[in-house]
């Protein structure tokens, strides 16, 4: 097999790995499809990494308000789930999801699996200040295997595929080269709407057959169950996504359909209620350092309706402020789905076509995403704030897009790294420091990279032999792009970790990489027969969620950055386990001392059933 061209010395720092070494393997997951793993050929560059996971790529998923009967065919062609919240049985598999997904091993947070299965791909990444040809569009995709490379360098690496490695002897893999630039009608009051029913635990709940009776079997050393909500909205046939939750002080709030609501931590009562006018379509994954949120939501009650309104509030006290459209797209590409971010003082909204900063205090624009050379298309808040953009390729066969660092009161980049060819940004996993997951879609590739504060490439993920499964989500935007959300990543200023993927019944591992070389430095194994996932960094630690088994509640954990076994800070009570393991793609949150998990999206196959389906649950020591 003829080697991809390369100008990189042999050896040394920047020298490209095989990642096929250095990782231990881990007990095997059954892949989608069956595959034997092609040889990896000894000498360094490999033109080619093993590729032993044949898991498909997923079926994009319609998007909000797609009407679906329940027990009736998805768009897809595949069954609808049952009514949410029907607790699992510990030997079955998740049911398909309301957008058509491909069934789950049943766990806690039924999340979507990598679709790319296995460990992440190497495109090649180049240095030096190339400015940006000219492109593109957005998509979906997850990970990544890394070298570190030196500045100026080209790297060439290993390149992993869904179900086979590479093609022909002919085949090169993909570069990317870093380019240098300059440096109300809402509503508000205590709960306007009905309150939804809140179980304490205590024996006197209305759960079926005493399984509300959360509190009843509790074990010494097991956290308690503080609450558990079920729906009190009327919603449409085809349900509706839920947005959160966060916590705010003593407040944890959700979005969902038509509302935003705001419940007490301790007790589960709703203490405000926010109403917009259509549908919720986009949240930021997270409010702003002071508690303020921006939603967004649909600008009419009709089928293919834009993603146009903002609402702003404020979620410690539920008080409703400013409330704008975000200009609508025109012209040929007129058909931007917004997503929104949050960094500083300024509120993001971007899509295909559009994109636009806002003032979080008063509304007013603050930029407009450029309309030449690259364009941004997607934005991850925090910290920094991320640009995902489209450039100019000359060509309708080829695709530019590039990542790039962006200042939030002007939106003018601070540097720019554009990917080779027909590799797209898929998610940002952190944005300081900055790892991205990549993807070529034709071709089935995957990898995840870092970059450093001034743009250049630090490294490329090595994953090894390993699987590794990122959740992002459910929902899909079809004319846009959501940059963040995931779980089972997390980083810290040296470090990305990364979960290993789940198999019910068998624990999974977090994998630690060090983000100068890529290489893994250690491993960390989950207790018994649970897996977990990494959410977030928490006071220097690695925050886990161990999901819940049949019999064995779910539990709140830390790993040391130097790794070490997972050190339990809750522990939920195995007789909440049932209710715990029956949220559908669920969304946490954990502040105050208490540990909240919401179902990701509430539907059922009749209005009874809609109100039995069980919301969200709250746990503290």
């Amino acid at each position: 097999m003829t080697q991809p061209p390369s100008n990189q010395p042999p050896g040394g720092f920047g020298a490209p790995q095989d990642p096929s070494q250095g990782l231990p393997p881990v007990p095997p997951v059954p892949p989608q499809a069956p595959q034997s793993p092609p040889s990896v050929p000894p000498q360094a560059p490999p033109a080619a990494a093993p590729g032993p996971y044949g898991q498909q790529p997923p079926q994009q998923q319609p998007g909000y308000g797609y009407p679906q009967q329940p027990g009736q065919p998805g768009p897809y062609g595949q069954p609808t789930p049952p009514p949410y919240g029907y607790p699992q049985q510990p030997t079955q598999q998740q049911q398909p999801g309301p957008y058509g997904q491909q069934p789950q091993q049943p766990g806690p947070y039924g999340q979507q699996q990598n679709p790319y299965g296995g460990y992440p791909t190497q495109p090649m990444y180049q240095g030096g200040p190339t400015p940006p040809p000219p492109g593109g569009g957005g998509l979906k995709g997850r990970t990544g295997v890394v070298a570190a490379v030196a500045a100026g360098a080209v790297l060439i690496a290993a390149v992993t595929t869904w179900a086979v490695v590479g093609g022909g002897d002919d085949e090169k893999d993909p570069i990317a080269q870093p380019t240098a630039t300059a440096s109300s009608s809402a509503s508000s009051s205590g709960a306007p709407t009905p309150t939804e029913s809140v179980d304490q635990g205590d024996g006197s709940g209305d759960g079926r057959g005493g399984d509300d009776d959360l509190n009843g079997g509790r074990q010494a050393g097991e956290a308690k169950v503080d609450w558990l909500l079920k729906n009190d909205v009327d919603l449409p046939r085809n349900g509706a996504d839920v947005h959160g939750p966060w916590i705010v002080g003593d407040t944890v709030v959700k979005a969902m359909y038509k509302g935003i609501d705001g419940y007490s931590l301790s007790d589960g009562s709703k203490k405000w209620h926010v109403d917009v006018p259509f549908e919720l379509c986009a949240t930021p994954p997270a409010p702003s350092a002071n508690g303020i949120m921006v939603v967004a939501y649909n600008d009419s009650a009709k089928d293919g309706a834009k993603c146009t309104g903002l609402q702003q509030i404020d979620l410690k006290t539920g008080k409703a402020g400013w409330k704008k459209a975000v200009p609508k797209a025109t012209g040929l590409f007129a058909f931007s789905d917004n997503t929104l971010a949050i960094s500083g003082n300024t509120v993001t909204a971007a899509g295909s076509s559009t994109a636009y900063g806002f003032s979080l205090t008063d509304g007013k624009q603050l930029f407009k995403g450029a309309t030449t050379g690259c364009k941004p298309f997607a934005y991850a808040g925090g910290s920094k704030l991320i640009a995902a953009m489209d450039c100019p390729s000359g060509s309708t066969s080829k695709k530019i897009q590039a990542v790039g660092e962006v200042n939030p009161a002007t939106g003018k980049p601070k540097y720019t790294f554009q990917l080779e060819a027909n590799w797209e940004v898929d998610k940002v996993y952190s944005v300081d420091p900055l790892v991205v997951s990549a993807t070529q879609r034709e071709q089935k590739k995957w990898t995840i990279f870092a970059l450093d504060a001034k743009g250049k490439l630090r490294s490329q993920i090595q994953g090894g032999k390993d699987k590794f499964a990122p959740s992002c989500g459910g929902s899909f935007v079809i004319f846009g792009k959501n940059l963040q959300g995931c779980t089972g990543v997390a980083a810290d200023a040296n470090t990305f970790y990364m979960a290993t993927e789940t198999s019910y019944g068998t624990p999974n591992e977090v994998v630690a990489f060090d983000l100068k070389t890529g290489k893994a430095k250690w491993r960390s194994k989950a207790p018994g027969e649970q897996s977990m996932i990494p959410l977030r960094m928490e006071g220097g630690q690695v925050l886990l969620y161990v999901d819940p088994s049949y019999d064995k509640g779910g539990a709140v954990a830390t790993i040391a950055p130097t790794g070490g076994a997972p050190k339990i800070v809750l522990q939920h009570p195995a007789s909440a386990a049932t209710i715990e393991n029956s949220f559908y793609d669920p969304g946490f949150a954990y502040g105050g001392g208490h540990f909240v998990v919401t179902s990701g999206r509430v539907s059922a196959s009749n209005d009874k059933e809609e109100k039995q389906v069980k919301t969200m649950m709250s746990f503290s020591k």
